[in-house]
């Protein structure tokens, strides 16, 4: 009697651990392929993203071959330029224009910015606005950038096949493709569709 409640016992544990270890190993495909929180380090999205909020990345629609479009808001990894300080463009810079090509290799660090054009679009800056193809953008979403560094770059390039060109919405305190060039869509990892945390911070993207 005594042994046969023992294999029980042992059965039930058994099924526990068995148990556990699938729920492990769902989260970690669910985190690696599909859906991945991310914490904001920089106020470089203010007033859009605040430091210390978390975000949840949708990695699956890019995996399936979904392209970013103009506004979302995705999690990448930069060129290597991206590094340096001051960042680096991956050719000489025209005056008062947008970096055209970035660096060939990328970082490991991960970025989170808005994607403000894609290949084709000719890019230019305006008081920290994005004129897209001759039209400025129409972005409630930003924080006005008056005297900061990339604030007014006239001078429109062109954004190469294949790439997009991203700004974050807090147009005089980021760093991005301004400096250090378009990104690869290889790159990219994927859209930040949420704010999950703080709980006051619960939003869409």
């Amino acid at each position: 009697m005594k042994s046969s409640r023992q294999r029980r016992g042992r059965r039930g544990l058994l099924e526990l651990v068995l148990t556990v270890a699938v729920a492990v190993g769902l989260a970690f495909c669910v985190q690696a392929y599909a859906v991945k929180p991310y914490r904001i380090p920089s106020p470089s999205m203010e007033p859009t993203l605040k430091v210390g909020d978390r975000v949840l990345v949708n990695r699956f629609s890019h995996r399936l071959g979904a392209s970013p479009q103009v506004g979302q808001v995705i999690v990448f990894n930069p060129p290597s330029g991206a590094d340096d300080r001051p960042a680096r463009c991956g050719v000489p810079v025209p005056d008062q224009a947008p970096c055209p090509v970035p660096t060939a290799r990328p970082s490991s660090q991960t970025f989170i910015k808005r994607v403000v054009g894609l290949g084709g679009d000719r890019i230019a800056v305006r008081a920290g606005h994005v004129v897209r193809n001759g039209v400025r953008e129409t972005d409630p979403y930003i924080a006005p950038c008056s005297d900061g560094q990339g604030c007014d770059l006239p001078r429109p390039v062109t954004v190469p096949a294949g790439y997009v060109f991203l700004m974050g919405d807090n147009r005089g305190n980021s760093d991005d493709s301004r400096f250090w060039g378009p990104v690869p869509l290889a790159w990219v990892i994927g859209q930040a569709v949420s704010i999950y945390w703080p709980l006051g911070r619960v939003d869409t993207l």
